[in-house]
């Protein structure tokens, strides 16, 4: 494992959260980390030791300065919205070729034992005005973990997003089943079992919001 993409089936499954939880279970085994979110949007800097990249630099164990923040995320917009869409409020025309161009360097220089690279969205989200999630990923051509969450609809969301990472053949090195919050949600434990019932070789990992452990199955 050396770069790898991390994914998600929908918006708001827990990517940056388990993004940090491999990263601190990397760094446990004595590894040298990195990670990298090319563009962020409902980002304020008011908020910014909350916000995603804020987030991954405290996983890296790095200080929140605006260095650091630009290094992260270089690509930051206010609205909570898609980036394109987030981006042309701020007058902005968001390209893949500006994500390659932020990105692609930063892979180029990589020296650390693990790198991930954390998308925006879901698979199919747009990154861009020309582009997917799934068309960054393919541009980069590193294999990707896949984050889906266990909310009423996540199994197909999470089956739905495998077979489109396959069906490109981008390599999927595991699956993260992150905890829904909502209390009404389907039991957690099933939903975990109805994933890797049709993942196939693909190992699916169960994620509780309140235990991290799992992370190290990755590594």
């Amino acid at each position: 494992m050396k770069a790898v993409f991390i994914a998600g089936s929908h918006t708001d499954v827990g990517k940056t959260w388990a993004a940090c939880a491999i990263l601190k279970a990397a760094r446990a085994q004595g590894r040298s980390v990195a990670a990298f979110k090319p563009v962020v949007s409902g980002y304020l800097p008011s908020t910014a030791v909350t916000s995603d990249p804020g987030r991954l630099l405290a996983a890296l164990g790095r200080d929140l300065t605006a260095q650091a923040l630009e290094a992260m995320s270089p690509l930051r917009f206010e609205a909570a919205l898609s980036p394109p869409m987030a981006a042309r409020l701020e007058g902005v025309t968001l390209t893949l070729a500006d994500l390659l161009a932020v990105s692609r360097p930063v892979l180029a220089a990589q020296t650390a034992d693990l790198l991930l690279v954390e998308g925006a969205g879901g698979v199919m989200s747009p990154m861009a005005e020309d582009a997917t999630g799934l068309d960054l990923q393919l541009a980069l051509g590193l294999p990707t973990v896949l984050v889906g969450g266990a909310y009423l609809g996540g199994v197909s969301h999470t089956l739905t997003a495998l077979e489109v990472l396959r069906s490109r053949g981008l390599a999927v090195l595991g699956i993260v089943v992150s905890q829904s919050p909502d209390p009404d949600a389907p039991a957690f434990p099933q939903t975990v079992a109805a994933i890797a019932a049709f993942a196939g070789d693909v190992p699916v990992l169960a994620a509780p919001r309140d235990d991290e452990t799992w992370a190290s199955a990755l590594l």
